[in-house]
């Protein structure tokens, strides 16, 4: 496989809908008290998670307290929080709207949250880093957000190599926070055991693929294997950019057999990476019928 060949194309290739999918923790949604939306609230929701001692990202600091929210504004974010996902195009016109209108509505978290998905999902991901900052900023307890946007800042690199050295440290520091914060939650009284376990995984599963790409970035192959193991071990639904990644980590350090693997799972998942995988099938197969393999 050449080297052009293998600039995989980081256009997202999603396994699952993160837009269906509600996390029960650090999330702005759904982690508030019955006033929905207050950001005192959510300092108090984020923190209730977390053991005596933990240390805790700086709190959000009100110089005062919100205005009394009006008619008007909770007509809006109704349509936007009622908005089908049949069509999320309009349910995200519906937000850019509110939060052009409302800019310091204590419910723009909550907007913030679902754009970051929404962004993520069709892979506008300049997009989704600044809703991302934007909601982090508001709610930086949220691991989901957090595990999202670290996982797929290092997927789009541009402008100058400080500006891209910036994301990746960005990307790093973010997935290892979401790692940090996902064992201090306690597990809400309407979710069953199996449904927290599995979104503490979905999220734990993206922020490994973060550092794991991360890692893969810098050139450190070795780095990056371990943590996108975990992330395709955690994910019920594992992506198709991770067996790929990994099968170009593998064949770069001479775990050819383990190269020929991933590339082969790659190349099973629907997506725009079969073509690419099936590729590197051939090449592992090949390199390591000439090189010598590298113990594991």
């Amino acid at each position: 496989m050449k080297a052009s060949n293998r600039q995989f194309r980081l256009t997202l290739v999603i396994a699952g809908s993160l837009l269906g999918c509600s996390l029960a923790f650090g999330q702005a949604p759904t982690t508030q008290p019955p006033a929905q939306g207050q950001q005192q609230g959510q300092q108090q929701g984020q923190q209730q998670g977390q053991p005596q001692g933990q240390q805790q990202a700086a709190p959000l600091t009100l110089e005062s307290t919100p205005p009394p929210v009006t008619a008007e504004e909770e007509a809006a974010f109704k349509a936007f929080n009622d908005a089908p996902q049949t069509d999320l195009a309009k349910k995200e016109q519906a937000g850019s709207d509110f939060l052009q209108k409302y800019p310091q509505s204590r419910y723009r978290a909550q907007v913030y949250s679902w754009q970051v998905k929404y962004y993520y999902q069709i892979g506008d991901i300049d997009k989704m880093e600044v809703a991302a900052d934007k909601e982090i900023e508001l709610f930086p307890n949220d691991a989901q957000t957090l595990a999202i946007a670290g996982s797929a800042l290092p997927r789009k690199m541009n402008g100058t190599p400080a500006d891209q050295q910036k994301r990746l440290e960005k990307a790093e520091q973010y997935s290892q926070k979401a790692l940090d914060l996902l064992p201090t939650f306690q597990k809400p009284d309407n979710m069953t055991d199996e449904m927290f376990t599995q979104a503490k995984n979905q999220t734990s599963a993206l922020a490994y693929s973060g550092l794991g790409l991360v890692a893969f970035r810098r050139g450190k192959f070795a780095d990056a294997i371990p943590n996108l193991e975990k992330a395709i071990q955690l994910d019920p639904q594992p992506d198709a950019v991770n067996y790929y990644l990994l099968g170009i980590c593998n064949e770069k350090t001479s775990h050819f057999d383990e190269a020929v693997t991933d590339f082969t799972k790659c190349s099973n998942i629907p997506s725009g990476l079969q073509a690419n995988c099936k590729n590197g099938i051939d090449e592992a197969k090949k390199l390591g019928a000439t090189q010598l393999s590298a113990p594991k």
